[in-house]
């Protein structure tokens, strides 16, 4: 979500670097008695808390956290547990939202259940559509009353961006051999698109972003950012992936 709280997170449970033991269920507990039936109950669980994100329901997250929970959200942020409820609050005015879960995996290992779910997210802000997809992973254990909520690590699935289109001239503007130390990365045209190989490896498609940012489809985390000298001419790249670049030099064009 486009607000402080992001809509996917996670929530680690640090207790002195292990999880706790859990307490055996008491007589008063009624239990699921099937891996099926917990895998209900948890699904229905988590759904509820991801209903209760755009309202700021603080009183569901409260009641699944377990008490030295860490929240830790797909930007990195590391919060403990009453930061998370602290800052946990409506949306906005000019935004709405709902998540969903469209993919649940369970895995029960006595007291501990670990699950996998993939949401996905629709948020109207201020008048535009916009969708987004987390991949969860958590932990839960169950104690006398119920199950509380140990780990969860969530991740925001990245896309590839929409691509446009550059005429054959400007795309040859890019072709040439590239160097980072002793790696050679050649770029050429084929038609109406560009291709990148580097040795030893099969020859990728180059996809405009705009103009001078190219991506490979299915490699969303990373792009090639092409540099210029003060004539306008393509100098090199920067293959950059999070934030951290591999550097790139022309040694020569197709003209040359």
């Amino acid at each position: 979500m486009h607000v402080k709280l992001s809509i996917a997170a996670l929530v680690v449970l640090l207790v002195n670097g292990q999880l706790a033991p859990a307490p055996k269920l008491g007589s008063t507990a009624s239990p699921p008695k099937t891996p099926q039936d917990v895998e209900r109950l948890l699904r229905g669980k988590d759904q509820a808390l991801l209903n209760a994100i755009a309202p700021g329901d603080t009183k569901a997250w409260d009641a699944a956290l377990a008490p030295r929970a860490i929240y830790v959200d797909e930007n990195g942020e590391i919060m403990q547990r009453d930061q998370f409820l602290k800052q946990l609050a409506p949306l906005p005015t000019g935004t709405s939202g709902s998540i969903k879960i469209i993919s649940h995996r369970f895995e029960l290992h006595g007291d501990v259940a670990i699950v996998i779910h993939i949401d996905d997210e629709e948020e109207n802000y201020h008048g535009q559509l916009l969708h987004a997809r987390y991949l969860t992973t958590e932990a839960w254990q169950r104690n006398q009353a119920d199950w509380e909520l140990l780990c969860v690590h969530t991740s925001a699935i990245l896309r590839d961006p929409p691509a446009i289109a550059l005429g054959a001239a400007e795309l040859d503007g890019y072709a040439g051999r590239y160097a980072a130390g002793d790696l050679i990365y050649v770029i050429r045209r084929e038609g109406d698109h560009l291709v990148g190989i580097r040795e030893g490896r099969p020859a990728a498609q180059l996809n405009v972003e705009v103009r001078d940012v190219f991506f490979v489809k299915g490699q969303p985390r990373s792009r090639k950012i092409f540099q210029r000298d003060q004539n306008g001419q393509v100098s090199g790249f920067s293959d950059r992936r999070e934030g951290v670049d591999l550097v790139w030099k022309r040694i020569w064009s197709v003209s040359q």
